[in-house]
Parts: C-alpha cells; sequence; structure tokens
C-alpha cells in the first residue's frame, strides 16, 4: 500500500507501469519551490508564486472580512443572487456536459486504460477507497440537507405555483403539484436525487480522472495545471498554469469553508436540541475553532493514520444510523420508495436538467445553480484527493465506482431520512417541518425510539464528515501549493487547515450562510470555465493512451 500521508516531502508519484504515452518535459516538480528546512524546527516547501499569491490573498480577504463584517453582509447577499440569477443556464448546461462525458467514456473502448499504466495494481481495496472518496465528497452535505431538502421540496410543491406581478415567488421544482400529496413527494425526492446524484459525482469524476491521467500515465505534477498540457504546452509550467492552481486553490478554501459552516451551524443547533446549550454565532464559532483544531491533528497524522481511519469509521456510523432509520421509520415504505424515486428521477431528469425555458426561478437559482457552483468549488480537492487514491483502476471501473455507487447510496440516504420526514408531515407530525433547516434533522429523529442516542450520533456525524473533508482538503491545496509535491511538510498542511476555519469565521461573521454561499459560487464559475476546458485535454489524453484488449479491472 502506498503511503501517502508519509512524512518525505521529496517522494514523488509514482512512475507509470507498463507501456503508457509520457509527456517528455523538462520540468522537475519543485523546480520553482521556495526551500527552507531547520532540523527539529521548521520546514517550508512551497511554489513561490502559487503559494505566496493565494495564501496572502485569503489571509487579506480574511482579515479585511472581519474588520469590516457589517459594511460586506449586504455586499456578499447582493453577490450570491447576481451570480446564480444570471448564470444558472451556463451553471445547469456545464453539468449536462460532465455528465454526457462521463457516460460516454464508460462505454467507450477509452473506458480500457488504466490509471497508472496498464500494469498499475490499485493502492487501496474497494472498501476503503470507496469509503474515502465518499466521506470526503459530500458527508456533510448529506447530514445538513438529508431532511430539510426532501421536505423543503415537499411543501413548495404541495403549495403549488405562487405568482406575483407576473413573477413566480414560490421554490417548488418545475410546476409543483398543488393539492397532491403522492405526485408532491415524488416530485421532492426526484428534485432531492438531481442535485445528489450523477451531476456532483460527475463534476468529480472529470477532475479526478483527468488528475489521475496526466499525472500516473503522462509523468507530470498531480496538479491542476498539468491536465492543460494539451492545450498550452510547456506554457502550462508558467502563468498559465499558475492562474489554474491559484483558482483551484481559491475555489477549494471558499467550498470548504461553505461547507465547515453549515456543518458548525448544524452541529451547534443539535447541541442546544438535545443539550439546551446556547445557540447562535457565538456557539458556531467555537464550534468552527474544535472543528479546525480536530481537522489539523487529523493532518498532522497523515492520510493512513488519519483521513482512511476516520473515513471508514464515519461510513461505517453513517451506516448504522441509515439503517437504523430504515429499520424503525417506515420500512416498507422506505424500500418501496427508494426505487420509486428512482423512476420518478429519471422521469423527471430532461425536465430539472434543462437550462432554459422555465418559469421556476427561485428553485433553478438558488437551490440548483448554488447547488452545481458549490459541488464545482469542492471539485478541485476532491478530484485530487480521489485522484491520489484511485491510482491502478481502470478508466471504466473508476467512473462506474465514482460515479454511480455514490449516487445509489445519496438516493438512499434522502430517501430513507427525507421519505421518513414527509412521511410524519402527512400523519400530522408538523414539529420537523415547522422547525429552522439546521434543527429538522433532529426533529426527524424526535419521532423515533432512542432519540438523544440518534441525535449525538447525528453531531457526531456532521463534525467528524467535515473532519474528514478539511483534512483531505488541506492535502490537496498543499500538494497545489506546493508545485506538486504530494508530501510536502507538515507545518504548510497545518497553516491551509487553520485558513480553512479563520475563513468560515470570517464569512459566518460578515454575512452568515448567505456570505459562504456567495464565495462558493464566485469562485465556482470561473472555475466551471477551467473544468469544460479540462474535458477536452481529457478526451486528448485518453486518445494517445495503448488500450489493453480486456477491460477487466485487477482485483484490489
Amino acid at each position: 500500500m502506498t503511503d501517502l500521508g508519509a512524512s518525505s516531502a521529496d517522494e514523488a508519484i509514482p512512475a507509470p507501469e507498463g507501456n503508457t504515452q509520457i509527456i517528455e518535459t523538462d520540468y522537475e516538480i519543485g523546480q520553482d519551490n521556495i526551500n527552507y528546512r531547520r532540523r527539529f524546527v521548521f520546514e517550508i516547501d512551497i511554489h513561490n508564486i502559487v503559494f505566496s499569491v493565494s495564501a496572502l490573498t485569503i489571509v487579506a480577504f480574511t482579515f479585511l472580512t472581519l474588520i469590516f463584517q457589517t459594511t460586506l453582509g449586504p455586499v456578499f447577499v447582493a453577490l450570491r443572487d447576481v451570480l446564480t440569477s444570471n448564470l444558472a443556464w451556463f451553471f445547469l448546461l456545464a453539468g449536462n456536459i460532465f455528465v454526457l462525458v462521463c457516460i460516454l467514456l464508460i462505454f467507450l473502448p477509452l473506458g480500457r486504460v488504466r490509471l497508472g499504466g496498464p500494469d498499475a495494481t490499485p493502492d487501496y481495496s474497494r472498501l476503503s477507497w470507496f469509503s474515502m472518496l465518499f466521506a470526503a465528497g459530500m458527508g456533510i452535505g448529506l447530514m445538513f440537507y438529508g431532511v430539510s431538502e426532501p421536505l423543503g421540496n415537499y411543501t413548495a410543491a404541495f403549495d403549488g405555483p405562487a405568482v406575483e406581478d407576473g413573477v413566480r415567488t414560490d421554490w417548488a421544482p418545475l410546476g409543483g403539484a398543488p393539492g397532491d400529496s403522492e405526485a408532491s413527494r415524488r416530485l421532492a425526492m426526484a428534485a432531492t436525487i438531481f442535485h445528489w446524484s450523477l451531476h456532483p459525482w460527475a463534476i468529480y469524476a472529470v477532475v479526478a480522472l483527468s488528475l489521475s491521467l496526466f499525472a500516473y500515465n503522462k509523468g507530470l505534477p498531480l496538479t491542476l495545471r498539468s491536465v492543460f498540457y494539451p492545450i498550452f504546452g510547456e506554457r502550462v509550467w508558467g502563468w498559465p498554469g499558475h492562474v489554474v492552481d491559484i483558482l483551484a486553490v481559491f475555489a477549494t478554501i471558499f467550498g470548504l469553508s461553505t461547507s465547515l459552516g453549515i456543518g458548525a451551524e448544524q452541529a451547534g443547533a443539535g447541541l442546544n436540541f438535545l443539550f439546551g446549550l446556547p445557540s447562535g454565532v457565538g456557539m458556531t464559532v467555537f464550534l468552527v475553532i474544535i472543528i479546525t483544531g480536530i481537522a489539523t491533528a487529523s493532518v498532522i497524522a497523515g492520510m493512513d493514520k488519519g483521513v482512511k481511519r476516520l473515513s471508514e469509521a464515519n461510513m461505517a456510523l453513517a451506516f448504522l444510523l441509515l439503517m437504523f432509520v430504515i429499520l424503525v421509520g417506515p420500512t416498507l415504505q422506505i424500500v418501496r420508495g427508494f426505487f420509486l424515486n428512482l423512476l420518478a428521477y429519471v422521469e423527471y431528469l430532461p425536465a430539472l436538467s434543462n437550462p432554459f425555458g422555465r418559469d421556476d426561478d427561485n428553485f433553478r437559482q438558488g437551490w440548483t445553480a448554488f447547488y452545481w457552483a458549490w459541488w464545482i468549488s469542492w471539485s478541485p480537492f476532491v478530484g485530487m484527493f480521489i485522484a491520489r487514491v484511485s491510482r491502478g483502476r481502470s478508466v471504466r471501473e473508476f467512473l462506474i465506482a465514482v460515479l454511480l455507487i455514490p449516487s445509489l447510496v445519496s438516493t438512499l440516504w434522502m430517501t430513507a431520512l427525507g421519505g421518513t420526514a414527509i412521511t410524519q408531515v402527512t400523519q400530522g407530525l408538523t414539529s420537523v417541518q415547522d422547525a429552522a433547516l439546521e434543527i429538522q434533522l433532529f426533529e426527524m429523529l424526535a419521532h423515533l425510539p432512542l432519540t438523544q442516542l440518534t441525535s449525538l450520533i447525528g453531531i457526531v456525524l456532521v463534525i467528524v464528515f467535515f473532519v474528514t473533508s478539511s483534512d483531505s482538503g488541506s492535502l490537496v491545496i498543499d500538494t497545489i501549493a506546493a508545485g506538486g509535491k504530494v508530501n510536502a511538510p507538515v507545518p504548510q498542511r497545518v497553516f491551509w487547515a487553520t485558513f480553512e476555519g479563520l475563513v468560515a469565521i470570517a464569512l459566518m461573521l460578515g454575512g452568515g450562510l448567505a456570505a459562504l454561499q456567495a464565495m462558493a459560487v464566485s469562485t465556482g464559475f470561473p472555475f466551471a470555465i477551467v473544468l469544460l476546458a479540462a474535458t477536452w485535454c481529457l478526451f486528448k489524453g485518453l486518445m494517445a493512451e495503448p488500450r489493453p484488449t480486456s477491460g477487466t479491472p485487477k482485483a484490489a
């Protein structure tokens, strides 16, 4: 097993095994880096441009936001609304392209290409691999929105469209299903699955596959700029590449900060619900500090000791919570609903993914466009993290695992938690419907046995899901800011983990959830353009690779 968390800063990615189309370049990993070592005291190994520009900009942004909290709050809200209202069509169109690219590669002969070369073998077992990619991908979001989004969609769909001055003001997906409980449930679950299945994972898959191909098969550094070698050639090691990597750092920092703010808000609400502890911004900031501290300790421990073990433990805990809800909740309805919801998703997918000619602006802009921007802002770190643990997989195996399996798990999760909440509402238990978003998970669990225990598990899951995401994100940002070195010095990882927390605190104080969403969207837009260009580079790189006659993956 490759120790991706080893302490050596000089260890490069493994060389391709077997016949691959290696790109010959004079560039050496770390040649533009600043190195400083003082034994037993301090050590840095950073890319002189990427680290300097991204770190200084993020530090300046954090302190300016803290200084001008009151002034910047309305600015963040306006920025979010302008971007989502004017660019919703672009985000939806880009998401559709990424899905089509992934599906196409599964069925094309290009799917037989093996990441790392024809003779490469996987570094991790399938169980460890899946646990790491899923926990890093969207675990904290599933905890926050697992009840609130299906229930919110159901309520809006049941109430139907509301029009003022010729403009729809409701949040129902598509045309809603006024007064029809069963149709509202189907539409609500289809809209929820739409946001959490193929489209987000296709975004992650495009980034991860591109990084894996150009690092493991082409012999280039494991950094975003390498993907664009087919476009820029040797110029990719200059300013064109610097811009790509800096954008990746910005997108990752703000995407993670959004998740940290959301997770801390839900954890605080859960503690208030269970133990009566004070809630509010002060508690949220306190929890951000605590979670960031735990994440920093995990970063120091390294991937095999930190991320891997936390991911596997958290997935086991999440599985226990899921099975508990299925077994003590409306079991038959959940099992039946899983298949019916998948059918509803397929039925409504063309309409939900249509970027043009719709009048459900609040849903399309406030939900879908934000989600797509959020997933895109996460994609540099999730994609690179998945790439780091996916060497040895064939393109086909990789895409089926990354694209399809998490989509099915997300569907089951939303069906169990969200479906149970909708059933409670239809039975007259409206407390979950009336609760604030961050408390709805705990209100749903309050109507099931062992409320205290399951709610406590929910809080632990929220915290640990973020720790694994922050841990993974810090390792990935550090790789980018270290010029592609996969095992840069620990102090750099601590720096990035710390500033993920500081940025989240600054945004929470400077505008709350709206500020977090605004920065996720504003960094997601330019990076969406980068990813669209990356898809062309991906096809270009795959077409140059030799393909084995059999696509049967090697056992992990």
